[in-house]
């Protein structure tokens, strides 16, 4: 939570579809993916607030909103919506994970999103279930991706 209240707005990287993770897991700096819908939302969102450096601000300008405000906003939504089922925010990064890996995304690739140094970890922190994942012959994909070429 507290590597997303401190994004920036020009940590938005539209062009390449990332986003920008400044001084995250073991204090690095990483990318991760931006999705065509969420940008099309932060747009919406922008042109409507006006952030102007933080893209959640806090009380000023100048701040990221804190981290227990996000919270408390998440759980205000979540009842707003109706979701009874229990999880706080932390669980769409566990969610981010398993369905990346169901739709494809490699292992590795999830591991360095989430800013793990270890896979280990990546391993432990998703919860995948076989039966979900979708699997393709490699050949299948080959002559897909030809045909449509």
């Amino acid at each position: 939570m507290s590597e997303v209240v401190k994004i920036e707005l020009t940590d938005i990287m539209s062009d390449m579809m990332r986003i920008k993770v400044r001084n995250g897991k073991g204090a690095k700096d990483r990318y991760t993916i931006l999705s065509e819908l969420c940008l099309k939302y932060l747009k919406k969102y922008y042109q409507r607030y006006r952030p102007e450096k933080y893209l959640f601000p806090g009380r000023f300008p100048d701040t990221s909103m804190s981290v227990d405000f996000a919270q408390r906003t998440f759980y205000k939504a979540k009842k707003k919506a109706g979701i009874m089922k229990q999880g706080g925010i932390h669980t769409l990064r566990h969610s981010f994970a398993t369905h990346a890996l169901e739709t494809g995304t490699g292992i590795f690739q999830v591991q360095k999103f989430l800013g793990h140094s270890s896979l280990q970890t990546t391993l432990q922190y998703v919860h995948l279930c076989e039966e979900k994942v979708i699997a393709r012959s490699p050949l299948d994909v080959y002559v897909e991706n030809k045909n449509n070429c």
